[in-house]
């Protein structure tokens, strides 16, 4: 059985999976409660995305000292308020600040608590620890993320924020039963800390992480219009495509994490590979209901199982500054949110259509594929140039 203290984390980051992801499946409803629109409204996903970018920093130094348990339950007592502030928000702006606040706990908590996880187990199964804490993410995708639609849709958006509140209190009481409370905060200097931060090996695969997340939002974003108008799924039908599709993220999650405790370079290489293809399937069998939920599965999937390998990557290459290096790492994933989020609304307001959103995320994939491969490439002539001076 995993350890209590990671099972507690995978809780509160099912909390958080939920109310970043579930403002896609409200969209139709958030728009014409404020009477903007769907791309407008869309930009609620890029404002939490940069809340993330600008807050992880910030957090970051602010809670680097702290012990790794307190800064944990002071996180959720952030995105606590920033739900109530969801729930009870009076205006679009009010929502999207509110959304802001939410988002500022989001890459500390990770961030800490991916170096956590991976320091309560043995190293042949760290990557499989992180992968476990992310698995809360990926089923607030299978459960958060349909049910808050479908509740949503049936009661109001409110309610879904509401209900996220009640499971960000469940998150609190399980890390404060469940954390050991032994674990330390930074105690080097933070700004040779960030220094360390600035070296390419380290920098390279927090692009990467940009990258992947930008592909993934460029479509995700737009998934329940993509459904209802081009796959032509009823609003209650769009319900059950993201659980399929939660179900492929959580699956892929776990995948990833235990092929890169055997291979980390070869799952990401495969999974970029395999997100391409699948991206470009999706542009032609968008049409096709049955066909378009087993891509999407597939595309999920592949999609999930880069996280904790990148994760993991990222924190390795930041040996002497895993603390930062593993937080900044979420600003980088959310930056890719925000700018896909972007890039997806910019598209369908010059004209392009939501099944064409896929190609554009292709080419953004096929950019996160070759920068991966220039990484194995440099590994490979490491371990096969000639020893001897002039060989």
């Amino acid at each position: 059985m995993p350890p209590l203290p990671i099972l507690a984390l995978a809780v509160a980051s099912f909390g958080i999976g939920t109310t970043e992801f579930v403002i896609m499946g409200l969209l139709p409803e958030v728009a014409q409660s404020f009477g903007v629109t769907i791309p407008q409204a869309g930009y609620l996903v890029s404002g939490y995305a940069m809340g993330v970018v600008v807050g992880a920093p910030v957090v970051a130094i602010a809670t680097a000292r702290m012990p790794r348990k307190a800064a944990l339950l002071a996180l959720m007592g952030v995105f606590l308020a920033g739900n109530l502030g969801c729930a009870m928000a009076p205006s679009y702006t009010l929502l999207m600040a509110a959304r802001i606040l939410t988002a500022f706990a989001h890459g500390a908590f990770f961030g800490i608590g991916a170096v956590v996880a991976r320091d309560l187990v043995p190293r042949e199964k760290r990557t499989q620890a992180v992968a476990l804490m992310f698995t809360g993410l990926t089923l607030a995708n299978v459960l958060g993320v349909p049910l808050g639609t479908a509740l949503g849709q049936v009661a109001g958006w409110r309610s879904t924020f509401w209900a996220v509140v009640g499971i960000g209190l469940a998150a609190g009481l399980a890390i404060q039963l469940c954390v050991p409370t032994g674990l330390p905060g930074t105690r080097g200097r933070l700004i040779s800390e960030f220094r360390a931060l600035g070296r390419w090996p380290v920098l390279r695969p927090m692009l990467i992480s940009t990258l992947s997340s930008v592909s993934f939002f460029t479509v995700f974003t737009y998934i329940t219009p993509f459904l209802t108008g081009v796959t032509r799924f009823s609003p209650q039908g769009v319900t059950g495509v993201l659980f399929a599709a939660g179900t492929g993220l959580t699956v892929g999650n776990l995948a990833g994490g235990h092929f890169a405790d055997r291979g980390q370079m070869a799952t990401i290489v495969g999974s970029f590979l395999g997100i391409v293809v699948s991206l470009l399937l999706l542009a032609v069998v968008a049409h096709h209901p049955a066909m378009t939920v087993a891509v999407l599965v597939l595309w999920s999937g592949l999609v999930f199982a880069l996280v904790s390998p990148l994760q993991i990557w990222v924190v390795e290459a930041a040996s002497d500054a895993p603390n930062l290096a593993s937080t900044l790492n979420q600003g980088a994933f959310n930056l890719g949110n925000a700018t896909g989020a972007w890039i997806g609304g910019a598209a369908l307001t010059l004209g392009v259509g939501y099944g064409e959103l896929p190609l554009i995320a292709a080419a953004v994939s096929l950019v996160g594929l070759l920068l991966t491969l220039t990484a194995v490439s440099r590994a490979m002539r490491r371990v096969f140039s000639p020893s001897a001076p002039g060989a």
